[in-house]
């Protein structure tokens, strides 16, 4: 058996558990490939699957116990610093707290299987004063079925899996370099994606002292706000003349305007 293969079987469990917390925590690394060949090594008797899920379970749970935390710490200001560090800053914390608002902690149930969301969820919980207890048993439960699908996964195409396993293994030590330069291909596209994102919101910002300079003058842009609630509840601080506004709304409250009328968004 060469070095790859002999790794993934030595150190499988183990690898799940960092792999799976390093992802939670943030980092570019995402852990539903590994446990989908773990499923697979568990069909074929190489590894346990209940070993498996309980390390993705235990993993999970730290990662976002911590963000919790963090976010009944530091409030919405984790959020700010997670949306700097985010690879995709244009959903991170619009979409989240539109979906937890709605959902509240039922949306962790199906928070993992939504990009982005599974990191940012844990500290707006923490942020909102949700209940430790009551955060800790729906995370854990959506840990669980999110870990459990890709490990059935994993069990239901294993004679797939061993083939390309096999194939990965044929290759030694090219097989790392060759998954090493995909991972950083994804990471690099992301990367170009969020400066792209940026210069657009560059183009389009508009500053705080911009605003009340154009008041100041008399000219009279719409002044949309589209926070949430939850965000208006954080800081009831307001911009003179602005319209509370949600974003489905958005249509519909601008119809009657005239093309050339300028309008400003505030938003989180």
């Amino acid at each position: 058996m060469t070095s790859l293969a002999h790794y993934v079987l030595l150190y499988g469990v183990p690898l799940i558990f960092i792999n799976v917390l390093l992802e939670q925590l943030g980092a570019p690394v995402p852990a539903v490939p590994a446990l989908i060949v773990a499923g697979a090594l568990s069909r074929d008797g190489k590894l346990s699957s209940t070993h498996v899920l309980l390390a993705a379970l235990f993993a999970s749970l730290i990662a976002d116990y911590i963000w919790f935390l963090l976010g009944r710490r530091f409030g919405y200001r984790i959020l700010r610093t997670l949306c700097r560090i985010s690879l995709s800053p244009d959903s991170c914390v619009r979409d989240t707290e539109a979906r937890f608002e709605r959902w509240g902690l039922k949306s962790l149930l199906i928070a993992k299987f939504i990009p982005g969301f599974s990191t940012v969820a844990p500290p707006l919980a923490g942020a909102s004063g949700r209940s430790t207890l009551a955060f800790v048993i729906y995370d854990g439960i959506g840990a669980l079925i999110w870990a459990s699908s890709a490990v059935a996964a994993g069990r239901a195409f294993h004679r797939a899996i061993d083939r390309v396993l096999a194939a990965l293994e044929n290759l030694g030590w090219w097989a790392i370099i060759i998954v090493g330069s995909l991972l950083a291909l994804v990471i690099v596209f992301k990367w170009a994606q969020r400066i792209q994102f940026i210069k657009q919101l560059r183009t389009a910002r508009i500053q705080p002292h911009e605003l009340k300079a154009m008041l100041d003058r008399g000219e009279l842009p719409v002044v949309l706000d589209v926070r949430t609630p939850g965000a208006r509840k954080h800081d009831p601080r307001s911009i003179p003349t602005a319209i509370l506004a949600l974003l489905s709304d958005i249509d519909a409250q601008l119809g009657d305007l005239a093309p050339h009328q300028e309008v400003v968004l505030y938003c989180t």
